[in-house]
């Protein structure tokens, strides 16, 4: 009985030793779950600082890129400042050569000085530009040759887009510009054959709007050649001798570019009779004497012509007029009847025309108009037909155009003139 008494109280004592046992792996269950969940917030909270360091890196080397450019940026803004701080430097030209360290320099106003030349400066001759030191005039670089800025911005146009097609009335004229200008360009050979010197230039006169541009532009076409186009009062220049050195400078140019036409536009403006006068007209006279020489000096043109043209040929030096610089005068005379129709047909040749359209009819009506009056007609023709809502023009826009450009025109100083 005792032994029966004696078990329960031992498998009791056993539950009993067990129970803390159990509570304890609880505790230790319990707290793995925590030490897990803390690592991984913990593990979380790392990838997040490590994509903020990483992007924390990017940015700090964005900002030292940033930082390196704009050093660059203000060492270059210092530079720039330190240029725009030193004084500018006077421009001339080397007019002789004393020794290895000296030289004579004239600029622009016309006064020359000895001046100083820095060693090391490679390429210094007679006619070099210079640049030179303002405080003492010392020679401090040598400039690249160059054209002026006038000669260097004239027209000069490799192949222009006018040809004698576009011209009308002007048969016996185009005739004599191909034969001095156009023959000797492409054909040499029968000037050489036939044993004569081909004419070396042509002069245009005539009322203003006649086509002595369109004449100079559709033969340069014809042959090729490069068009260089000045006018005559752009080679008056103030100071002395900057004109001649114009002159000089504009046939250089054509030479360079050769085969080409230079052609001068209001001749009378440089090219009037000498007459003793202020100083201001002797410069007139020098750049007109540098005009002489290079018509015909000592320097052969090669494949350059001179075409020039005038509304005064009366009031044009003699000198020019001689032969062996203009050995052609050609006379551009107001259009006649016929001519007038035929530059009407020239200008309409892209318009929608009716049937109804005389040209013979309103050749009579513009009597003493010009080249230039004519295409105004066509244009103010085709406006009075836009202002229809037509798509096409009639006799009648030409009538109308005509009375409004005799309207509206100022008169001539050509008796042979609208409104002579």
């Amino acid at each position: 009985m005792a032994g029966s008494e004696d078990a329960p109280t031992r498998h009791q004592q056993q539950n009993e030793k067990e129970e803390p046992r159990h509570e304890m792996t609880e505790e230790l269950n319990e707290y793995s779950r925590y030490l897990l969940e803390k690592m991984r917030q913990l593990e979380s909270k790392n990838d997040t600082l490590r994509s903020l360091n990483y992007q924390m890196e990017t940015e700090i080397q964005m900002s030292e890129r940033i930082k390196l450019k704009q050093e660059q940026e203000i060492k270059r803004l210092k530079r720039e400042l330190e240029k725009l701080k030193t004084p500018p430097l006077l421009v001339g030209t080397v007019s002789d050569i004393i020794d290895e360290e000296r030289a004579v320099v004239k600029i622009s106003n016309g006064n020359s000085f000895l001046v100083r030349v820095s060693s090391g400066l490679d390429g210094l001759d007679v006619g070099s530009r210079v640049a030179m030191n303002q405080q003492n005039l010392s020679i401090v670089e040598v400039l690249p040759s160059t054209y002026s800025t006038l000669i260097r911005h004239s027209e000069v146009i490799e192949d222009t887009n006018v040809d004698f097609s576009q011209i009308g009335g002007l048969k016996e004229q185009i005739r004599e510009l191909r034969e001095t200008v156009e023959l000797p360009l492409t054909r040499p050979e029968l000037f050489e054959k036939v044993g004569i010197e081909p004419p070396q230039g042509v002069l245009l006169y005539g009322p203003p709007g006649t086509g002595k541009t369109l004449l100079a532009k559709a033969v340069a076409h014809s042959t090729r050649a490069t068009f260089v186009r000045i006018v005559g009062s752009e080679l008056v220049q103030k100071y002395i001798g900057e004109g001649a050195r114009l002159v000089r400078e504009l046939f250089e140019l054509a030479r360079e570019n050769a085969p080409s036409i230079v052609f001068i536009d209001e001749l009378d403006a440089v090219g009037a009779k000498r007459y003793e006068s202020t100083t201001g007209d002797r410069e007139v006279q020098r750049t007109l004497m540098q005009l002489l020489a290079e018509l015909d000096g000592f320097e052969p043109r090669g494949d350059v012509k001179v075409i020039a043209a005038t509304n005064r040929p009366d009031i044009l030096d003699p000198a020019l007029l001689r032969p062996g610089r203009f050995d052609r005068i050609i006379e551009v005379p107001m259009p006649d009847e016929g001519a007038r129709a035929e530059i009407l047909r020239i200008h309409t040749r892209n318009m929608n025309i009716s049937g109804d359209v005389n040209f013979e009819r309103l050749a009579k009506l513009t009597e003493g108009a010009n080249g230039a009056d004519l295409r105004m007609i066509a244009i103010e023709a085709g406006m009075f037909a836009i202002r229809q809502e037509r798509e096409y023009v009639t006799h009648r826009d030409f009538e109308m155009a005509i009375e409004k450009v005799k309207s509206g025109s100022s008169p001539s100083s050509y008796p042979e003139g609208m409104f002579a």
